[in-house]
């Protein structure tokens, strides 16, 4: 109890640091004599304005992720618009939700994102310079426009934008299924972020920024997700479960799915009945009737070329009035027609 100091010394105390005989920091003269400079290294700095939440392994898991979505997104993109479409991971970062919405143009194309059975909504914001090349392109246009309009999108270009936008939910889900199986759906979409206050300004959030290129015009993609969305999952983010995830072989549906869509795609098939030289006047004067002389006999197999490799032999003929082929063999990609 001798330690305990009364009124009297309490006073005399404050008038000491009121004078400058005791600096403010250091109540007392054994205490200040007592603590040296490097003890202060002991404590590290914490910004209450920029909490930081999710662990180091948490937000490595969320890079992997969002790579996986990027990479996914930009292929996705790249068949829609019959173009090259680059989108690339560019940072993942902490900070809070008015940050997040000072930093973003007005107007810009602002999606408000449910994430079934998580509650809360996320958002995904796409640049005006990226989003109105990719609606030019969808009208016909180039992929480079001389100047980005300063306007909010009309309400045909809107519904353009719904179709880009519901390919990457469709992307989310995929990038997130090793997590969680989350139904990503657009919920609201709004040109001016100032409007949408999802939560309370000083609410930490995880940044994920997207550099997205078409042709030669580049602009921002951004996925912004409150912590307190994530946050029933946070711990399933470690990196043991996550590298367990992309380690995993490739699933038994996949090959099917790639012969699917490869089924589709048009290719070019032409069959060649002889090849021959001919001067450029009989070629002009040639009238029906005439006949062609070539080196092949009659009765040898054609060649059918697909995108201009040959493929199969067989023998010419017609099925119901129309020219067909009777496949015999395959070909030798070193044949001559």
């Amino acid at each position: 109890m001798a330690d305990i100091l009364d009124q009297n010394e309490i006073d005399a105390l404050l008038d000491a640091v009121e004078s400058g005989e005791v600096p403010a920091g250091q109540p007392g003269g054994g205490a200040a004599g007592s603590s040296s400079e490097g003890d202060s290294a002991e404590y590290p700095l914490y910004d209450f304005k920029r909490p930081e939440r999710v662990s180091k392994e948490q937000m490595m898991a969320l890079e992997s992720i969002n790579e996986v979505f990027a990479r996914n997104f930009g292929a996705s993109l790249s068949g829609y618009l019959r173009t090259i479409v680059d989108i690339r991971l560019i940072a993942v970062e902490q900070l809070t939700y008015l940050e997040f919405i000072t930093s973003l143009p007005n107007p810009t194309c602002f999606n408000l994102l449910s994430a079934a059975p998580l509650e809360g909504e996320m958002v995904l914001e796409m640049n005006p310079s990226i989003i109105f090349p990719i609606l030019d392109r969808l009208l016909g246009g180039g992929i480079r426009l001389p100047n980005v309009p300063e306007r909010p999108l009309t309400e045909i270009e809107l519904r353009l934008t719904a179709t880009v936008t519901r390919r990457a939910t469709d992307q989310l889900k995929l990038a997130w299924k090793g997590i969680n199986e989350i139904d990503f759906k657009v919920t609201k979409t709004d040109s001016n972020p100032q409007l949408m206050q999802i939560i309370a300004p000083n609410e930490p959030v995880i940044l994920a920024s997207f550099e997205a290129t078409v042709g030669k015009t580049s602009g921002t993609i951004n996925l912004c997700i409150p912590y307190m969305v994530v946050e029933p999952m946070i711990y399933d983010l470690a990196s043991q479960s996550w590298l367990g995830y992309s380690k995993r072989g490739a699933r038994t549906e996949e090959p099917e799915v790639i012969a699917e869509s490869l089924s589709k795609a048009p290719v070019e098939v032409i069959s060649y009945l002889a090849e021959t030289t001919i001067t450029m006047n009989d070629l002009i004067n040639l009238s029906p009737g005439d006949i062609i002389q070539t080196t092949k006999p009659c009765d040898s197999d054609i060649l059918l070329c697909v995108e201009g490799n040959p493929k199969l032999r067989g023998a010419p003929g017609t099925f119901k009035d129309k020219k067909a082929m009777l496949v015999k063999s395959e070909a030798n990609p070193k044949d001559d027609i």
